[in-house]
């Protein structure tokens, strides 16, 4: 019995971002797409989202022209292709504060937002600093840090320390401290709701970019002794990256295809997809009991 769907949506994508950023010590091993996307979660009378993208205007546009972003859409279209809309959205679960995942929470009006206390506070301290140093808000709007203390005196920010379960039933928030970012997050879904799940999924934010970070250079699931390789860009450190990994791995049973990478364009090739009139990717993760597809 599957109590969650769940959708990786595609709202924009850069068509050549370095390899070194996405897989540590790639430097001469060129270029990949890097799909822009968040993830939907459908399911017990909820609509919950990791992440939010961002807005395309001010300096969220200049990120995105900076990074190369195209085919930008708002999440009214991205999530209108599987009939939702960002006003039905009830939560939503920040894994960190990058543009590209935290830059658009104004689209929704009526979500509860979770992140962690060490994320917000962290990035609040990194503005605070000299512009000598600002290579440390590499990637951040500052704007979205102040969005996001806005909602806090709206009453719809949690800020989370550490691991949390059942934020919703099934649903638990775990912590990967100074790595990807100071307090980056993953979303663990357990769709049978056991403590020991054979049926769970991890949504890993930025912590895991590409299959390859997981399963080795190539991403070859059927390699009998993998070997973890971090995310190039970290705040924190790799070693972080790379015990993260393991604590998500062992969630899943060492499962690596549960271990769903956002960033990754080759979901395409594991999950059903479908792209979209505008050109973007569908993928469905899975779906609850009597959901029907939005991918067939």
């Amino acid at each position: 019995m599957a109590d969650y769907s769940i959708w990786v949506l595609e709202y924009s994508f850069v068509t050549n971002y370095h390899k070194s950023g996405v897989l540590y010590g790639a430097h001469n091993q060129g270029y990949v797409k890097l799909p822009y996307c968040y993830a939907l979660i459908k399911g017990n009378g909820r609509v919950a989202m990791v992440d939010v993208g961002y807005n395309d205007k001010d300096y969220g546009k200049v990120l995105g022209d900076r990074f190369g972003v195209e085919n930008w859409r708002s999440p009214e279209v991205v999530l209108g292709g599987i009939g939702l809309k960002p006003a039905d959205v009830d939560t939503v679960f920040v894994t960190h504060a990058h543009f590209d995942h935290f830059g658009n929470v104004e689209d929704f009006p009526n979500a509860t937002f979770y992140i962690q206390e060490r994320e917000i506070a962290k990035w609040a301290w990194a503005m605070s600093l000299p512009d000598r140093m600002r290579w440390m808000m590499t990637a951040v709007d500052p704007g979205d840090i102040v969005r996001g203390l806005d909602l806090a005196r709206q009453r719809r920010l949690v800020t989370v320390d550490g691991a949390r379960a059942e934020v919703l039933p099934g649903i638990d928030l775990h912590a990967a401290f100074d790595s990807h970012t100071y307090g980056s997050m993953w979303v663990t879904v357990r769709n049978d709701r056991q403590a020991q799940s054979s049926d769970s999924w991890v949504l890993a934010g930025d912590l895991v970019y590409v299959f390859d970070n997981i399963e080795g250079p190539g991403g070859a699931v059927d390699v009998a002794d993998p070997i973890y390789v971090p995310v190039g860009l970290a705040v924190g450190s790799q070693t972080n990256l790379v015990l993260a990994t393991e604590e998500m791995m062992k969630q899943v049973g060492y499962e690596a295809r549960r271990v769903i990478p956002i960033h990754e364009e080759r979901l395409r090739d594991r999950f059903p997809s479908r792209i979209t009139a505008d050109g973007l990717r569908i993928t469905e993760i899975c779906l609850a009991d009597g959901e029907p597809s939005r991918v067939s």
